[in-house]
């Protein structure tokens, strides 16, 4: 059994209490990496990022919204949480 498989399954399995910590946790990262984003806001990517930011949390919280299955939640909760915090970590090595 691979990585992947293995936190599919126990977010398959226990997906009901999973829904609102996830939601906390990938909302809480994108506002952070939101923030550090308009704190770089002279950079000429800055609308790119922003809005690929707002885009990958949104559709997590639709897919929930939408009932998707479980695979596609999970996938975007990954997806999200990568992009955000490599988000993160570009526009912390830009302030300094």
């Amino acid at each position: 059994m691979n990585f992947h498989n293995k936190y599919f399954i126990n977010f398959k399995a226990d997906y009901m209490l999973y829904v609102p910590l996830t939601i906390i946790l990938q909302s809480c990262i994108g506002s952070v990496a939101a923030m550090y984003i308009l704190m770089n806001s002279k950079s000429p990517t800055f609308l790119l990022e922003l809005s690929l930011c707002v885009i990958v949390s949104m559709a997590y919280n639709a897919s929930i919204m939408a009932q998707l299955t479980y695979k596609w939640v999970f996938n975007l909760l990954i997806l999200s949480l990568v992009t955000n915090v490599a988000l993160i970590v570009l526009n912390l090595m830009r302030l300094q």
